[in-house]
């Protein structure tokens, strides 16, 4: 199983602050998906099932 760092609840409204105040659109959901590194755990899921 593949562990997953949650970030703080300090480090959540810290970047709901910055977004809130760049007065743009949120990001797009590839673009999350990148900034929490869940691409990074896809990936290595996908090598593991490969493995089997």
């Amino acid at each position: 199983m593949v562990n997953t760092v949650k970030p703080s609840k300090e480090q959540v409204r810290e970047y709901m602050a910055r977004r809130q105040a760049q007065h743009q659109p949120p990001p797009s959901c590839q673009e999350i998906r990148r900034q929490l590194g869940w691409e990074l755990v896809e990936a290595e899921r996908e090598e593991r099932s490969r493995r089997r």
